[in-house]
């Protein structure tokens, strides 16, 4: 038997499973929690769009003959599309939604409680070292090196969120039925 290499054989090379980057892969894993709390706040800009955008079509449905009802449906307009664009800019991580969502979060802070206590969180996310970490452009880059990381929601988190829609859901059906 000959010892010459077979030059029909597939190659060979000792193949190690490391990350391309290390050191970005170990600072996402250590941000990726907040910028997935920070994301949800995104989320609920849109939800706040979505609100003040049917409540100026329901007052679309009350318009009487007014300028100033009128005016109100189109600063509510305007409000639910800042909505949505603050959903957006805090979502796609971008430094001045950043400071949008501190705007939106410090206005919060008038709804006493529920707001304020919901506010003072977002504000949280956004001011601490870490929501100032995952709005640096270095951050970005080393999201752009690590598309493989993702957050893992907790199945408490799942349980917990379709507990409280099943909640809302029965409360509406009550608040329909119960008439």
């Amino acid at each position: 038997m000959s010892n010459a290499a077979n030059p029909y054989a597939a190659p060979a090379a000792r193949v190690e499973d490391v990350p391309a980057n290390a050191e970005a892969e170990a600072i996402r894993q250590a941000h990726i929690s907040h910028e997935a709390s920070v994301k949800a706040v995104g989320i609920l800009y849109y939800l706040g769009g979505i609100g003040v955008t049917i409540a100026a079509v329901t007052s679309l449905a009350g318009v009487r003959e007014g300028a100033i009802s009128v005016m109100v449906m189109l600063l509510l307009l305007a409000l639910g599309a800042g909505y949505f664009f603050a959903g957006w800019a805090v979502r796609a991580l971008r430094p001045w939604g950043r400071i949008v969502g501190i705007v939106l979060a410090g206005f919060g802070l008038l709804g006493f409680p529920v707001g304020t206590l919901i506010s003072a969180y977002i504000l949280y996310l956004f001011l601490s070292k870490k929501g100032r970490t995952i709005y640096s452009p270095e951050y970005q880059d080393v999201i752009a090196a690590t598309p493989h990381v993702k957050y893992k929601t907790s199945i408490l988190v799942w349980i917990f969120l379709a507990l409280l829609v099943a909640l809302i859901a029965f409360g509406m059906l009550g608040s329909f039925f119960g008439k």
